[in-house]
């Protein structure tokens, strides 16, 4: 197998490539290429979750925002795409930055998609995001489990969803060409180890987390942004590895499947795990000027299940803890 991953050093594409070299070893003949330009994932993330394995990455630094050979003639003869690279971050930075945000995922799914187009290679996993449904459809947390065809009319809140929704597009139509067979996973919100925790940047369950670590051994009072009642469908980064996996034979031309769960969990539920596991004592503290995105969102995930025989198995509990305590680590 030649399987080329794109946003290899990303908090998802860490899990994955871990992963795949122990699935597909290359004393098999097999053949992992990462390429990442590490504006966001870290090398060192990569390494740690690889370990031994590291060795046997083909890694390339490349930006995808720029078409170039130098990355994609590695798509030459290639199995599978597996497609994670993109600018992503918390809803602060997202709401300050959209039109870089959505001209920069534009260039890096286009230019891929050109890559593709020359070089076809068998399948092509296109990772895209819960952000790309309606706004209209995430006004509640007790709104209904969102089901694939949800997404037209299209009108995401951001231009992150909207870029994303575009690579969808593209992806539609690579399939419908008969140019590469196409699986689509519409991922809710993925947290676990190797994320982004910067201040500036990082997603809610690891700005969170952070915050609440410093908060145990400082002054007890945890801020959350908005009043808390916002809610999302949190979806461990194991699980999301799973998935993948099971794409990898299965899954194709089947149009968006959403992988997350059904159960929408708000920032203050959120907040109270993370209380309850580092110190007790601290108290939430509410920040009503900040941004909150979506009001709340799950997932009916029948169709993966159907198609992929795939569900969620990681609790919350456990990928917090798990999480935290990387963090602590770190």
């Amino acid at each position: 197998m030649k399987i080329v991953i794109t946003g290899c050093a990303g908090m998802i594409g860490s899990y994955l490539t871990s992963e795949l070299l122990r699935i597909y070893p290359n004393n098999e003949g097999n053949k992992i290429i990462g390429i990442d330009n590490l504006s966001r994932g870290k090398l060192s993330h990569l390494k740690e979750s690889c370990g031994d394995r590291y060795g046997d990455l083909v890694f390339i630094n490349s930006d995808l925002t720029i078409f170039s050979m130098d990355w994609a003639k590695h798509l030459h003869e290639c199995d599978i795409l597996i497609h994670l690279a993109d600018v992503v971050a918390g809803i602060g930075y997202v709401s300050r930055n959209e039109s870089y945000i959505f001209r920069t995922n534009l260039l890096i799914n286009s230019n891929v998609t050109k890559a593709i187009f020359e070089s076809k290679p068998t399948r092509y996993i296109y990772v895209g995001t819960a952000c790309s449904f309606p706004r209209d459809k995430q006004l509640s947390t007790e709104s209904k489990p969102l089901v694939e065809e949800d997404q037209f009319p299209a009108y995401p809140e951001t231009g992150y969803g909207w870029s994303k929704l575009m690579g969808e597009v593209e992806s539609a139509f690579l399939s419908k060409e008969k140019i590469t067979d196409t699986v689509v996973l519409s991922l809710h919100n993925v947290y676990g180890r190797y994320c982004d925790y910067s201040k500036e940047t990082s997603q809610v369950i690891p700005s969170l987390c952070t915050k609440g670590i410093a908060s145990a051994s400082g002054n007890k009072i945890l801020e959350i942004w908005g009043d808390g009642n916002q809610g999302r469908a949190f979806i461990h980064a194991q699980d999301v590895i799973s998935a993948i996996k099971k794409s990898l034979n299965k899954g194709e031309n089947c149009g968006v499947i959403q992988i997350g769960p059904n159960r929408c969990t708000t920032i203050n539920e959120l907040a109270k795990i993370i209380v309850d596991y580092l110190d007790k004592n601290i108290i939430l503290k509410h920040d009503l000027t900040k941004p909150v995105g979506d009001i709340g969102r799950s997932a009916n995930y029948q169709k993966a299940k159907k198609i992929l025989d795939w569900e969620p198995k990681v609790t919350l509990e456990y990928g917090l803890k798990d999480l935290i305590q990387w963090l602590v680590k770190n």
